[in-house]
């Protein structure tokens, strides 16, 4: 699998440290929730337990979010345009290996975030029938010109008269 992803294209190293910021927010929130339980557990005279457990559980998804999860889905993730498909490789326990055929595509978007914009970064959001796929965190300029060929490459159909 890694020989695959080393010929493949891959994100932006900066996008490591939007996924450890996204990743400290998110544990962040989930110990503030917890908190809050353990608030109202103590007005309403409410069992600590679950609050406790709660903050305990959120304390090591933000480690995990932050230290662990952004190097390996960096490492992890790589893609490959061709004129007949688009090729995303992701994973580290479950791998996936999605090939989109580019008579398939039904548009393609791109999407800044915050923390995106903060690095000049984007992500490319490719559309089909069934499902979207994203490109993660490329370099603004990368991105568009990423968007416009898988945008040129959709509308080249070979249809049968």
């Amino acid at each position: 699998m890694n020989q695959r992803l080393d010929s493949m294209r891959r994100c932006h190293p900066d996008s490591v440290k939007v996924f450890r910021y996204s990743g400290f927010m998110t544990g962040l929130f989930l110990i503030g929730i917890s908190i809050l339980y353990l608030l109202i557990a103590k007005w309403k005279h409410w069992i600590f337990m679950p609050g406790w457990i709660a903050i305990g559980l959120s304390v090591l998804l933000l480690i995990w979010l932050t230290c662990f999860s952004p190097g390996i889905s960096y490492r992890m993730f790589g893609f490959r345009v061709s004129e007949e498909e688009l090729e995303i490789r992701s994973g580290w326990i479950w791998y996936t290996d999605i090939i989109v055929p580019m008579t398939r595509v039904q548009h393609v978007e791109l999407e800044r975030g915050p923390l995106l914009r903060k690095y000049n970064l984007a992500q490319v959001k490719v559309v089909t029938a069934a499902t979207s796929h994203i490109i993660k965190a490329l370099p603004l300029h990368e991105a568009e010109d990423l968007k416009r060929q898988i945008g040129d490459l959709a509308k080249v159909v070979e249809h049968d008269e």
